[in-house]
């Protein structure tokens, strides 16, 4: 293979993983939306806060048909309980489960995030080698509920504190084993939103989509379901081992080591980074940053220090991708530079290989001869340029999950940086960008399939740029205007 062939087959490699990456992480599955819901057996249950609201169980939750499950205890009444405070209020039944959800801090009703479901949470006690749904005989006591099971020797206390959680506790006078669901069902938003289940496990956070099957065997320091920037979840004081399987919609959590306490607590939240720190146990991880997360933070850092002093993210992120952009101008210098060089010999190269061509050695000598002679690195162009995608992957992390972003307006037609450009401006904008920018980049090769390939690429993006949030595209429209002018500045100082 001689180096035209080898630059070739690399431009349309590095080409090729660019696709794959934003296909395989970027771009949805099913563009058109919601899949088909899982059907669930629901109770209507529209409550109010401080109500107290009585209904007859009819027939045995669908929950519990699905995994085997039995409902059992001192009433075969649901009954609901809603405590408050001056953030917001829960309500939960007599068997444990959480109806409804609310705060302050969350921007979203509480079923769009979960699904509607008639409890999206459910706790089961393994009783005779079968989990069965229990009932607690529940007392309230301002905002607080306190409750027992005397067939099991159950004790239940549930607390909405003032700091966002909602503590839940569980004793018995005997080691017992449980399990715990999570019922939701398959969806998609236009901004991509995709809904997960998303637990903490021995390491790293894990995240699958509802309806996907999965398990995991570990230690679990919290779980739950993750939509459209809000997280609701169960932490674990002390990591239990469980054992987690996800299928239609449901996922099951067994803690199998029996125990006389369990003690966990709530929250549902949007998932602002800062405040999930400020809760503890790991909970900004939730905030999906990817593997460069370690550059994502310092850009979301930057972007709130703007808006402190200008109360706009789209100004936020033009400052930022100016400012990133000049930081990493060497880079860029050098990219454009080596790329000229290798334009310049392509004529020689060209020669080379036409008085060489029965001769691959003499040939590949030669040609390395010229590239020293000139000063030029066939990767040269390519090699920083890669340094920077980890930038780029970051600030597209931190657009693409920033709470801060929702329902934050830039200008005129753009009321959402979160959501896509609504008539499609921005894409435009930025692919005729990327299109001037692919006209005034140097060509290393004289190969027109080459050619063709580096020239729909400004095409590509804008298609799969079109349904991405706005404050995204923003980034990549301002990076390409002002890397255009980089480029201008670079001719200008090397010509």
């Amino acid at each position: 293979m001689n180096n035209d062939q080898r630059r070739m087959f690399l431009a349309v490699a590095l080409s090729a993983a660019v696709l794959f990456i934003w296909q395989a992480y970027f771009a949805p599955k099913d563009q058109f939306g919601t899949k088909k819901p899982v059907t669930t057996t629901a109770v209507e249950n529209k409550v109010k806060p401080t109500q107290d609201n009585t209904i007859t169980k009819s027939t045995t939750d669908s929950t519990s048909q699905n995994t085997g499950t039995d409902s059992t205890g001192p009433s075969q009444e649901l009954k609901t309980y809603t405590l408050e405070n001056s953030k917001g209020y829960i309500t939960l039944n007599n068997s444990l489960g959480i109806v409804d959800y609310k705060n302050e801090d969350a921007k979203y009703d509480f079923k769009k995030v979960v699904g509607e479901n008639d409890s999206p949470f459910k706790i089961f006690v393994k009783v005779n080698g079968k989990y069965t749904r229990v009932y607690i005989d529940l007392i309230q006591e301002g905002n607080t509920l306190r409750g027992r099971n005397d067939a099991l020797g159950l004790n239940f206390v549930g607390t909405l504190d003032e700091d966002e959680r909602f503590r839940f506790n569980l004793t018995s006078g005997t080691p017992l084993a449980y399990r715990i669901e999570f019922q939701s069902e398959e969806k998609m938003l236009d901004n991509r939103q995709v809904r997960y289940f998303t637990f903490l496990g021995n390491k790293d956070v894990e995240r699958f989509e509802v309806g996907d099957e999965d398990s995991f065997d570990g230690q679990m320091k919290w779980v739950g379901l993750d939509f459209n920037f809000h997280l609701f979840a169960t932490v674990f004081d002390n990591k239990k081992v469980v054992r987690t399987v996800n299928k239609n919609g449901l996922l099951v959590v067994d803690i199998i080591e029996p125990t006389q306490s369990l003690d966990t607590y709530f929250i549902f939240v949007k998932k602002n980074y800062d405040l999930l720190a400020k809760l503890g146990d790991n909970l900004q991880l939730s905030v999906d940053f990817g593997i460069f997360g370690i550059l994502a933070v310092p850009i979301l850092r930057g972007i709130q220090f703007v808006y402190k002093y200008i109360p706009n993210y789209g100004i936020g992120i033009i400052l930022l991708t100016i400012l990133l952009r000049i930081i990493t101008f060497p880079l860029y210098y050098k990219s454009i530079v080596s790329m000229k060089k290798m334009q310049k010999v392509q004529p020689e190269l060209t020669k080379l290989k036409e008085k060489f061509k029965d001769d691959p050695q003499r040939m590949q000598k030669e040609t390395m001869e010229l590239f020293k002679r000139a000063g030029a690195n066939p990767l040269g162009g390519c090699f920083p340029m890669l340094l920077q995608m980890p930038i780029f992957f970051a600030f597209y992390q931190v657009l693409y999950n920033a709470v801060e972003l929702v329902n934050a307006p830039f200008m005129g037609w753009i009321h959402d940086l979160s959501t896509k450009d609504p008539l499609y401006i921005l894409p435009v904008a930025m692919a005729i960008a990327m299109f001037a920018q692919q006209k005034l980049t140097p060509t290393t090769s004289v190969d027109p399939t080459q050619q063709k390939i580096m020239m729909a690429m400004p095409l590509i993006f804008g298609f799969i740029m079109k349904d991405l949030p706005s404050g995204l595209v923003l980034y990549i429209f301002v990076s390409t205007l002002f890397g255009i002018i980089q480029q201008l500045i670079v001719y200008k100082a090397t010509d």
